[in-house]
Formats: structure tokens, sequence, C-alpha cells
């Protein structure tokens, strides 16, 4: 069994109608920097899904420009198998972020089971234990629908932020935590590959096997209840206070809550200026 302590700021008297379950500036602060690291990271997702052909400085490994390449060439079931590992895995830290993603990418989608070898990212929701189940449940969902596009464009008439919500209930595979199906949905809709938009953090869609889930423990330390419909509400209030996508608060609270930054692939350099200074703000830092 792995024990994980979370080391609390000092108490200095801090207090934000927005936290109010923090009592330290330097808990505050650091909320703030994870915001602006993480919106920043959208923001550049977002700049490459506007550019016809990606660009290099968007990743170390370029992952993302290549996923938007294969959008420009219109490889649609490529594209958004390569979000789908990439979230599942999770890119790694250090010099080579998509090291295992490209490695899984060697071999085409109907005969990738084998993941014993692949190294995971700090967010991956790849359970060795389980194999390939996973992976197979996906391919099934998949194919009831017809295809990748068809399952994740849903019914037509559906807004950007509705389908988020449905494909983010629909995709509550075995083994497929919530950070996963999250972060799926937050880079096929931030890259243009579908029509989908956070509309909140869907706290009250979790499932029991999300008990465990970072953002969801980081949100209740910092909006101090556990109800996840009144987490939803904090959450976008702090979003719109910070003027920031509220599904950028996602990757920010459990990077908060774990008390290290999983960058995803991205420089630190990704952090948005302007972003931190209006999430300081907001936070009346």
């Amino acid at each position: 069994m792995r024990v994980q302590r979370q080391q609390r700021a000092v108490e200095d008297g801090y207090s934000s109608p927005l936290a109010p379950g923090l009592r330290a500036s330097a808990d505050a602060v650091r909320l703030a920097e994870e915001i602006a690291f993480s919106n920043g990271r959208l923001l550049l997702l977002q700049a490459l899904a506007s550019q016809p052909r990606a660009s290099a400085q968007a990743s170390p490994d370029d992952l993302y420009a290549h996923v938007r390449s294969l959008l420009a060439g219109g490889e649609l079931e490529q594209a958004t198998w390569t979000c789908f590992l990439t979230a599942y895995l999770c890119p790694l830290e250090g010099a080579q972020p998509v090291a295992g993603i490209r490695q899984a990418l060697e071999l085409p989608r109907d005969e990738l089971r084998d993941l014993s070898q692949t190294p995971l990212g700090p967010r991956t929701s790849h359970d060795p234990a389980r194999g390939p189940r996973t992976l197979d449940a996906y391919r099934q969902w998949t194919a009831q629908a017809g295809s990748q596009a068809l399952a994740f464009s849903g019914d037509a008439s559906w807004s950007a932020q509705r389908r988020f919500e449905r494909v983010l209930e629909r995709i509550a595979l075995p083994g497929l935590t919530r950070a996963a199906r999250y972060e799926l949905l937050l880079l096929l809709g931030a890259l243009g590959a579908y029509e989908l938009r956070a509309g909140s953090l869907h706290f009250s869609s979790a499932r029991a096997a999300d008990a465990a889930d970072p953002a969801t423990l980081a949100a209740k330390r910092i909006f101090a209840i556990g109800d996840p419909l009144l987490l939803d509400r904090r959450a976008a209030a702090l979003a719109e206070a910070a003027e920031v996508p509220v599904g950028s608060l996602e990757l920010a609270l459990a990077n908060w809550g774990a008390g290290e930054r999983a960058t995803l692939g991205f420089a630190a350099e990704a952090s948005d200026e302007e972003t931190r200074a209006r999430a300081r703000a907001a936070l009346e830092l």
C-alpha cells in the first residue's frame, strides 16, 4: 500500500469566498499558478486548432501537433484514437513525454492489447492488473456506435456542452477513470475534432470507482464541501471570476492536490501570464 501525505502551508489568515477551504496564502498562490498552467495548455491546443497545419511549438514531441495534422488530412478516426491513448496512458514527465503513447500507436487500433512494456504517465488510467479489458471495452463501445466519430458526435442536435456531458456519461467504461474521460473530451474539443465544450467539472456524474479522483479530492479541500453539485457550482464560480473555461480547472485542481505538476507533455512556459494575473485577482492575492 502506498500512502501519500499532502503537505499544508502554514495558515496566515488568508480567506476567500471563492476558495473557503484555503487558510494559507501560499496555497492560494499555488492554485493560481496551476490555473495559469492548465489554461495556458488549453490556449496552446486551441491555437493549434486554428491553424491548417500543426505548430512544432505546441508540444515537446509534437504529439498534439500530429493530431491536428491528422485532422487536417481528414483522418478523424486515427486522430480520435491518438487522443484516446494520450488520455488513457498519459504523457510522461521528462525529455520524451510521449514515448509510451508513440509505442502504443505503432500497432493498429484493433491489435493493441499488451501494454505491459509501455511506460505510463502520472495520470494514467491503465491498470496493468486489468490487462487489455479497458481497451476492449472502448473498442466495443465505438463499434456499437458504428465508429469512433459517431460515438463522440452523438446527436447532431446537441449543443457542444450537452455533447460533452452526454459523452462523458456514455464513456464511463470499466477501468477508464474520470480524469481520463474528462481529459479525452477536453483534448478532442480543444483540437477541433468534435464540438465538445465543458460546461462543468461534472463531479456529480462521478462513479463509486472515482472516489479517489485527484481533482475531486482537491476540490473538496479548496471549496470546503463534499456535495458534488455544490462542488460543481463553486468550481464554476471560480472559473467565472478568473475568466477561464471551467474545463481548465480539472488539471489545475488535480495538480494542486498532488502537490506536483503533471505537465502532460507541455513545458513550464505553457503557463499564461494573463490567466495568472486574473486568477490571483480573483483569489484576492
